[in-house]
């Protein structure tokens, strides 16, 4: 297993596989494992029911009991449109189809839309967790715009059999205010219907974008995205893997002040290392007390079984709980996107990648 992983890895390897982490140590963690549930939700004010259903994420699939999910999203239907979406793979217009992959690939859940996992409850509900995603950017109206709506109701997810739900946040857009109070409200119902909740912490704002560099991908800015969202009660956070550094300071002029940071984010508590900045992505999730998933990205072709074992090595070892990819197993045939699945899968099974 750890053969394939470094060969994949190729030039990367011992970068990757070699670092420890200097900035935030894992001893500050609260590191996956098998009690994660009894070690870290126990002390929570969560139901008894959500505790249930949080074990029953954690306890299917080939990473069962280990304190590690791999989750198949398919919510780009509406997110990028379906042409987009499964003109690669028009077999998976079905939504059997998709619950069939999470399914064959060893996932913990399937998580789709009101639509998708309505329509095959009654047959798989009982056969994989089930999150439904229950806000999205709908993206039909001309112009496009970029705003997260609700798509349903927490009953409606609650009586198909979900044991979670999922929601998006546009932190930083000017709707990011509505939002946050929707899903807050959202998130606290679910709750108390005994479901779980995942967070899709995901930045939008063109102003994000300085001088030629994207900082919605930078770490500090998706860091305090996730404790935004930790701060509204989500049980597992989604968020894209960090490619850089220094949003804040980017952003922050004489003219335009923004935000508050602190030079020491930048010296000692990250360095330019991709563990080293997802590990502060973890810190901000309660120091790994809620777990941290980032996301698998686009589909590139002939390298996404390369960049998935990739992304989840950096999750690993920077403390994170876990992948959830999507375009990269569902837009190849069947078999296929369930090797790449069990890939990602094997890099968490593997005893010789650590925590960093």
């Amino acid at each position: 297993m750890i053969d394939q992983i470094v060969q994949l890895l190729g030039d990367d390897a011992t970068s990757l596989l070699e670092h420890t982490c200097q900035t935030i140590s894992k001893e500050h963690l609260q590191l996956p494992g098998p009690d994660f549930i009894d070690r870290v939700w126990t002390l929570s004010d969560r139901k008894t029911l959500v505790l249930r259903n949080l074990q029953t994420l954690y306890g299917t699939g080939r990473l069962a009991n280990t304190g590690y999910m791999s989750i198949l999203p398919v919510d780009q239907g509406i997110e990028h449109s379906g042409g987009a979406s499964f003109a690669p793979n028009p077999a998976y217009f079905d939504p059997e189809n998709i619950v069939k992959l999470a399914i064959e690939g060893g996932c913990n859940a399937v998580a789709s839309t009101y639509g998708v996992l309505g329509a095959v409850a009654r047959k798989y509900a009982h056969k994989i967790p089930f999150v439904v995603k229950i806000n999205h950017n709908e993206f039909l109206t001309y112009p496009n715009k970029y705003d997260q709506i609700l798509f349903g109701t927490l009953k409606e997810a609650h009586e198909m059999g979900a044991v979670a739900v999922g929601a998006t946040v546009y932190f930083g857009s000017a709707e990011s205010g509505r939002q946050i109070v929707e899903i807050a409200e959202a998130f606290a119902m679910a709750h108390e219907l005994g479901m779980a909740t995942i967070l899709w912490c995901y930045l939008r704002n063109n102003a994000f974008k300085v001088g030629g560099v994207d900082y919605h991908l930078s770490a500090d800015l998706t860091g305090q995205a996730n404790h935004l969202g930790v701060t509204i009660q989500a049980d597992i956070i989604k968020q894209k893997l960090p490619e850089n550094n220094g949003g804040y300071n980017a952003l922050n002029t004489k003219e335009n002040p923004y935000g508050k940071t602190n030079k020491r984010l930048y010296t000692e508590l990250t360095s330019d290392h991709p563990i080293d900045l997802v590990r502060y992505q973890v810190a901000n999730c309660y120091m790994g007390r809620v777990g941290l998933i980032n996301s698998g990205g686009a589909s590139s072709g002939e390298s996404d079984l390369a960049e998935a074992v990739r992304t989840a090595v950096i999750n690993k070892r920077g403390g994170g709980s876990g992948l959830i990819s999507g375009r990269k197993a569902f837009q190849r045939p069947m078999k296929d996107g369930a090797a790449l699945l069990n890939a990602i899968q094997d890099v968490y099974l593997s005893e010789d990648i650590t925590v960093a």
